[in-house]
């Protein structure tokens, strides 16, 4: 849990993902952090559009959390939000999410190299108490959960990347855990050849400037 800003209320992160993670430390949103309990990196897309496949990603990880008990009665108590969040990469018509292993890392950084993508990250806010209600009520009655869906997408333009670039990156392993098979931040510093319109959150897995004044607004 980090200090955060006294207007935002306390989130219980369902995700594993560091970036996420500085993220929320960064726009002063409390919280506290567990693993969902689940691995989506075999999923496949299927015929989804990419904001409903990454909203319902997302929700699947915030109920998945709920469900599998992976936060303490204590912090259930406390927090008014768990938080689902997932992000993908849209090039062309083709939806690309987290790399399995070194070979698609490969192919996801050859695909994306001197050209245009687009990020779309969703996130979904679900209340824990009532969503803890919902699982348990029986068909007959009108569960009162509440969930906020919120989607964002951003633009990036890669230019060409050089043989010994693409080589060393797949050798450093950095490319593990990563929708694309990168993160913004840590190429920029790099020295990659990198443009982006959009919110910079929103492509390293978070869109903090929709998220922020969001979860201030809903308390």
């Amino acid at each position: 849990m980090t200090p955060g800003s006294a207007s935002a209320p306390l989130v219980l992160l369902a995700s594993r993902s560091p970036r996420r993670r500085e993220l929320l430390d960064a726009a002063g949103v409390p919280y506290i952090a567990r693993h969902p309990g689940i691995d989506d990196t075999m999923l496949q897309a299927g015929v989804a559009p990419p904001e409903h496949y990454a909203a319902g990603l997302a929700y699947l990880k915030a109920d998945a959390a709920i469900r599998r008990n992976v936060f303490a009665a204590q912090e259930i108590a406390r927090a008014a939000w768990v938080l689902g969040a997932d992000t993908a990469v849209v090039k062309g018509s083709r939806l690309i999410g987290t790399p399995r292993d070194e070979a698609d890392a490969e192919r996801i950084i050859r695909l994306l190299s001197d050209g245009v993508h687009e990020v779309v990250t969703g996130v979904a806010l679900v209340r824990p108490v009532t969503a803890s209600a919902h699982v348990g009520a029986s068909s007959g009655e009108t569960a009162p959960a509440r969930r906020v869906l919120l989607v964002d997408r951003a633009r990036v333009r890669v230019g060409a990347l050089g043989e010994a670039q693409i080589r060393e990156y797949l050798a450093s392993g950095l490319w593990q855990g990563k929708a694309g098979a990168y993160n913004l931040a840590e190429r920029l510093k790099a020295g990659w050849p990198i443009e982006y319109q959009g919110d910079p959150g929103t492509i390293m897995g978070l869109p903090t400037r929709k998220l922020v004044p969001l979860l201030t607004r809903l308390g």
